[in-house]
C-alpha cells in the first residue's frame, strides 16, 4: 500500500501526480478521450460572451476540482460557486456523423456551449451524462466552454448539511463521442433466472437515428470468459429497439473468488455494413438476503465483510485519476473485502469495472442523503437522478442493491419535510421506481425506521462504542436487529483514530456511559459517548473492531457489515477534530497510509498469509518496573511464535473465539531500553510470515511539557518531514501530549498543506508528543527556516540546511 506521490511546484500552485501510473486514455473510431489541455477559469459569470473574453485563464487537464485544497484549508468553509472551462477541437466536421460530449460526472449544475451556443445542460453530480454538439459544430476550430456550479441549491440531492464536501469541477473523464446518423445508444444486459446448470439471458439494445431505421438490425455475440462464443443472434430494429433472449447451459458463475465475466459484443448493421458497435460485460450470480438470517451469493452462505468509500483523496479531492480509483478496490480487496458500500453517492465508473473484475459486491447509493423530502422539483431531479444511476450501472454484476438514501429525515431543507407520512410517499414512489427499472436487485435504505418495511433490504444505525453504548454490547445489537428486520444488513460502524497516537490504557466507556445504547442521535451536545470523551487511540479503534469482527464472523445468522469507513475523507462539519475538517474514521489515512486497524481486518479476513506485531507507530512507551503489558499480533495464520530480543515467549494458536487478536496475545515485562520483538507465523507448522518491530521502554515516567522541538529528515521525494517533539525537563517525549500545534515555513519552504493527512496539515493535534509536517524546497535556496507553536509554546525555531542529511 505504499504510495509514490510527486509535488512539483506549477505556477504557485501544488499539483500532485502519480508516479509509474498513467492516466486512463482510450481512442477509437467511436469514443476518444479529451481530459488534456484544457483552460480554467475561476470566475462565476452568467454571460458565456463575457466569460470567454476574461483574463485569469490557467491551464488544467481533467479530471479537476476548484475545491482540492480548499476544502480541507484551515479557513471556514469551501467555494461553493460556478467556474467555467474551455477546449477547443480542431477537426472537420464529417457529414453523417453525430458528435456527443460524454461527461462521467460534474459536480452540480452543468451547461454546455460550443461556438458560445448552448449545447445542452445537466442537475446533478455523480452520474454521467451526454451533450450532443453536432448542430453546433463547424469545420476547422471549435470552442467548447462548460460552466459548472456547486453552489446552494435546494432542489437538488445531496442535501448541504451532508457530512461530507460536494467538490465542485469536472471531477471525471469526458470523452468525445462520434457516431453515424443511427448509433446504438443503450444496453441493457438481464439474468433474470441464474442457477449452477442454467443462466437464462435477456438483452435490450436500445438504438437512436436521425434517419430511415429501414434495413436496420443488431447483432449480438457473446463469448464466455475464455473468449468463446456461446451465443450469436441478428435481430431487425423495431421501434427503436431490439430484443433477444437465450438460456446458457452451466454457466461460469460469477463470484468474490471466481468473478468471471462474459463479454456481449453488440454490432448495428445496415445491410452488410457495421454503423456501430459497443462492448459490455455482465456475469452470472443470483444472491438472497434469507428473511432473518444470512445471505446467500449463488447458493451458498456467504458473510458480506465490508466497507465504505468516499471518492476522495489528499490533493486531489473528488478529482482522481482512474489508478487511484482502481487501487482503491485494490486495497480494500487485498485487505479481505469482499463488499463495498459507495457511500453516499454513484461513483466513477472504474470503481465498478474494478469490482466486477475483482469481486466486490457493491451497495449502489442514491445522493438522497439528509435533507427530507423536498417540493415537486425537488423530486423529479431525485426520481431522474435514480433513473441514471441504475441505467448507467446495470450491466455490472457486482451491484446488488439500489440504496434510496441515508439518514433522510435528518435536517429537513424544506418545511415539513421530516414529515414521516410525506418522506414514506415519495419513498414507495422511489422504491416502485426502482422496481420497475430493475426487477432482478434489491432496494436498500439506511437509517430511516419509519420506510423499514418499504424497501427490500434494512441498516439501522448501529455505533456500538463510539456515538452510544460500548462496542461489548453489538452481539445484543445486532440480535436485536435480526429480530425486527426480516433483511438486515449492518451499515456503518467503527470510530475515530488519530495515526499514531497510542495509549496503555484506552478509554472505553466503561462505567462512564450506557452500555446497551448503539443509536446514533443528531445532536450531540449534552450526549456521553466515546467519540467525544474518548482519546482517539489506534489501541481504542483496535479493540472495537476485533470485538465486532469476532462477533459477525462468528454469528449463524448475521448477513454482515461494512465498516465506516475504508480512508479517512474530507468534511465541513468537523473543524475542530485532530486533522480539521478530516473525518478520521479511515482504516487508512487521508492518502492511504495505513493504520494498525486495517490490519485487524486483514487478520479475519484476508487469505494472504501476514504477521503484524501492534503497533509500528508505537515504539516509545512508558511505564512502571514490574507491570506487564499486553502486545497482540493480528495474522490469520495458525499459530504465531513471539520472540523479544531473542527469547521465545511461546507459541499460541489462534482461536477466533478468543479476545484480542484471537487469543494471539502475550504479557510482557520490558526490560527498560530498546527491545526486539519478532512474531513468526505458522500455517501447517510452516513459516509463511514474519514481522519485526523495535520498542524502546522507559520506566521513568516523563514530566510537564517545558518545549517543542523540532528535527527534520529528508525524504525520497525531496521534501522534507519536519517534526515536533513535546519534551519535558530532561529531554524525555511527554507521550501524553495531545494539545494542537501549529507550524509555519517563515522562509524558503512551503508547506506541503491542506492534505488532510498526518503529515499534511499545519494544524494537527499531537499524537504520544509528535506531531509532523511535509516541506517543499524552495528552488535553489540554501536553507529554510521553520516554526512551531501553539498558546503554551510560544515558538521554536529551526533552520534546515538543503540537502544535507542529519
Amino acid at each position: 500500500m505504499k504510495r509514490q506521490l510527486a509535488r512539483p511546484i506549477i505556477g504557485g500552485v501544488l499539483y500532485f501526480l502519480l508516479i509509474g501510473s498513467v492516466l486512463s486514455q482510450s481512442f477509437s473510431d467511436r469514443k476518444t478521450n479529451i481530459n488534456q489541455g484544457w483552460s480554467y477559469l475561476e470566475n462565476p459569470e452568467i454571460n458565456v460572451e463575457k466569460a470567454r473574453n476574461m483574463d485569469g485563464w490557467v491551464l488544467v487537464d481533467l479530471p479537476h476540482t476548484w475545491n482540492n485544497l480548499d476544502a480541507t484549508d484551515l479557513e471556514p468553509g469551501y467555494r461553493r460557486s460556478a467556474s467555467w472551462y474551455r477546449k477547443v477541437l480542431s477537426f472537420a466536421p464529417e457529414k453523417g456523423s453525430r458528435y456527443f460530449l460524454y461527461f462521467e460526472g460534474a459536480n452540480n449544475v452543468t451547461k454546455v456551449y460550443v461556438n458560445g451556443t448552448k449545447s445542452g445542460e445537466h442537475i446533478g453530480g455523480y452520474v454521467g451524462f451526454e451533450i450532443e454538439i453536432t448542430g453546433q459544430l463547424i469545420a476547422g476550430k471549435n470552442e467548447i466552454l462548460v460552466r459548472v456550479d456547486n453552489g446552494y441549491h435546494p432542489q437538488l440531492i445531496p442535501s448541504h448539511q451532508s457530512d461530507f464536501f460536494i467538490f465542485g469541477g469536472i471531477t471525471r473523464d469526458v470523452w468525445l463521442k462520434k457516431t453515424a446518423e443511427s448509433y446504438l445508444q443503450d444496453v441493457t444486459i438481464q439474468t433474470p433466472e441464474v442457477s449452477a446448470k442454467s443462466g437464462s439471458t435477456r438483452i435490450v439494445v436500445e438504438t437512436q437515428s436521425t434517419g430511415s431505421t429501414k434495413g436496420l438490425e443488431v447483432k449480438v455475440e457473446v463469448k464466455n470468459p475464455a473468449g468463446e462464443i456461446v451465443f450469436s443472434k441478428q435481430a431487425d430494429v423495431q421501434a427503436g429497439q431490439a430484443e433477444m433472449s437465450f438460456t446458457l447451459k452451466d454457466p461460469e458463475l460469477w463470484g468474490v473468488k471466481n468473478p468471471v465475466l462474459y463479454t456481449a459484443e453488440i454490432q448495428l448493421l445496415r445491410g452488410k455494413r457495421v454503423v456501430d458497435t459497443v462492448e459490455e460485460t455482465y456475469g452470472y450470480r443470483w444472491y438472497e438476503f434469507k428473511e432473518h438470517g444470512p445471505f446467500f451469493l449463488n447458493g451458498e452462505r456467504l458473510i458480506l465483510r465490508g466497507t465504505h468509500r468516499h471518492e476522495e483523496y489528499a490533493g486531489y479531492g473528488a478529482a482522481m485519476p482512474n489508478a487511484l480509483h482502481r487501487q482503491d478496490i485494490e486495497d480494500i480487496k487485498a485487505m479481505g473485502a469482499n463488499f463495498v458500500r459507495l457511500g453516499h453517492y454513484p461513483q466513477d465508473p472504474e470503481v465498478y469495472k474494478a469490482c466486477d473484475e475483482l469481486g466486490i459486491l457493491v451497495w449502489d447509493e442514491l445522493p438522497w442523503c439528509r435533507g427530507g423530502v423536498g417540493d415537486e422539483v425537488w423530486k423529479e431531479n431525485t426520481k431522474r437522478l435514480l433513473t441514471e444511476m441504475i441505467d448507467q450501472n446495470y450491466n455490472h454484476p457486482s451491484v446488488i442493491l439500489w440504496s434510496l438514501g441515508n439518514e433522510i429525515y435528518w435536517l429537513p431543507e424544506f418545511e415539513d419535510g421530516d414529515n414521516p407520512e410525506k418522506i414514506n410517499a415519495f419513498l414507495r414512489e422511489l422504491n416502485d421506481l426502482a422496481h420497475a427499472l430493475d426487477p432482478y436487485r434489491k432496494t436498500a435504505v439506511r437509517k430511516y425506521y419509519e420506510g423499514a418495511d418499504i424497501v427490500d433490504v434494512f441498516s439501522p444505525s448501529i455505533w456500538s462504542g463510539w456515538y452510544s453504548g460500548t462496542y461489548k454490547n453489538y452481539q445484543h445489537a445486532i440480535d436485536n436487529s435480526l429480530k425486527k428486520y426480516p433483511h438486515f444488513v449492518h451499515m456503518e460502524y467503527g470510530g475515530s483514530s488519530h495515526l499514531g497516537r497510542h495509549t496503555e490504557s484506552p478509554v472505553t466507556g466503561d462505567g462512564l456511559i450506557n452500555a446497551n445504547e448503539w443509536e446514533e442521535p443528531i445532536n450531540q451536545v449534552q450526549i456521553a459517548n466515546i467519540a467525544q470523551n474518548g482519546d482517539w487511540s489506534e489501541n481504542y479503534i483496535v479493540d472495537l473492531f476485533d470485538w465486532h469482527l469476532r462477533v459477525s464472523e462468528t454469528h449463524p445468522d448475521f448477513a454482515g457489515n461494512a465498516q465506516w469507513a475504508f480512508r479517512d475523507f474530507g468534511t465541513p462539519l468537523r473543524p475542530e477534530n485532530d486533522i480539521p475538517y478530516i473525518n478520521q474514521k479511515g482504516l487508512v489515512d487521508r492518502a492511504g497510509n495505513p493504520k494498525d486497524a486495517y490490519y485487524v481486518f486483514k487478520s479475519y479476513w484476508s487469505e494472504e498469509p501476514f504477521a503484524y506485531i501492534e503497533s509500528h507507530t508505537w515504539t516509545e512507551r512508558s511505564g512502571p518496573a514490574g507491570v506487564a503489558r499486553n502486545i497482540s499480533v493480528f495474522s490469520n495464520a495458525d499459530s504465531v511464535e513471539l520472540f523479544i530480543s531473542g527469547q521465545s515467549l511461546g507459541m499460541k494458536t489462534r482461536d477466533i473465539t478468543q479476545f484480542p487478536a484471537c487469543g494471539l496475545n502475550w504479557d510482557v515485562l520490558f526490560p527498560a531500553g530498546d527491545s526486539e520483538f519478532r512474531a513468526v507465523a505458522y500455517i501447517g507448522g510452516k513459516s509463511v510470515a514474519e514481522d519485526t518491530l523495535t520498542v524502546n521502554y522507559t520506566y521513568e515516567k516523563s514530566g510537564i511539557p517545558e518545549a517543542l522541538e523540532l528535527s527534520y529528515k529528508l525524504l525520497e521525494n525531496g521534501n522534507y518531514l519536519i517534526t515536533a517533539t513535546a519534551v519535558d525537563s530532561k529531554q524525555g517525549r511527554c507521550l501524553d501530549y495531545e494539545e494542537r500545534v501549529y507550524f509555519q515555513c517563515l522562509t524558503g519552504g512551503t508547506l506541503v498543506e491542506h492534505m488532510g493527512t498526518p503529515t499534511g496539515s499545519s494544524s494537527i493535534k499531537m499524537a504520544n508528543g509528535k506531531a509532523a509536517i511535509e516541506v517543499m524546497p524552495e528552488k535553489d535556496t540554501r536553507e529554510f527556516i521553520m516554526t512551531v507553536l501553539n498558546q503554551n509554546f510560544k515558538g521554536t525555531f529551526l533552520k534546515v540546511p538543503i540537502n544535507v542529511t542529519p
